[in-house]
């Protein structure tokens, strides 16, 4: 059997509350342009709303009038949707706190992941949102995955419980080594002092 091969995430379509509340959330909170607006074609009662994410990717979102929010958590039971992470710069990382604070948006604080930093937050419908921010660039011509199968490796390798800091420090040079050439014979590190 051959397999249906995928080329990344078309797009994700939540279930939302009313219009406004969808676009003061996706567009007012996280900044994602709301770029197409349509009627839910399976069902003439909502709308669909269609916002940038930031990669050129889509969010949509199925709005009802007579749907307010409801801040009580969406299910996590086996099969369900437990959260959706969106990628932040660090720059935006940092301002996290303040500007959920300043709104009012209850939050879990920045969680270290080894990896990356996070922060978690719900829509108005109880869903768990976070922001993400890697604590890394993946050498040119490489994608992050690259660099945390590389990571993986290496911490399994060393048998330490999770990735940190220092795994993808190690698997980018290891990348580097790989992909880009270089003249000299013996690219071992050396102490030119």
């Amino acid at each position: 059997m051959r397999k249906l091969q995928v080329q990344g995430v078309h797009h994700i379509t939540l279930v939302g509350a009313d219009r406004q509340t969808s676009i003061d959330f996706w567009e007012g909170v996280l900044g994602m342009p709301f770029i197409f607006d349509q009627p839910n074609l399976d069902d003439p009662d909502e709308g669909h709303l269609y916002f940038d994410p930031g990669d050129g990717r889509l969010i949509t979102i199925f709005t009802n009038e007579n749907r307010k929010p409801n801040p009580d958590r969406t299910p996590t039971d086996a099969g369900c949707v437990h959260h959706l992470a969106f990628n932040v710069s660090m720059a935006t990382f940092r301002q996290a706190v303040g500007r959920l604070d300043a709104r009012g948006i209850q939050h879990s604080g920045p969680k270290d992941r080894g990896f990356m930093d996070s922060i978690y937050f719900t829509d108005p419908m109880g869903l768990l949102i976070e922001l993400a921010c890697y604590r890394f660039e993946p050498p040119e011509g490489c994608r992050h995955a690259d660099v945390m199968i590389e990571a993986h490796r290496i911490r399994v390798e060393r048998g330490d419980y999770n990735i940190q800091e220092e795994h993808l420090a190690d698997a980018i040079e290891r990348l580097v080594y790989r992909t880009q050439g270089t003249l000299s014979e013996d690219r071992s590190a050396k102490n030119p002092y």
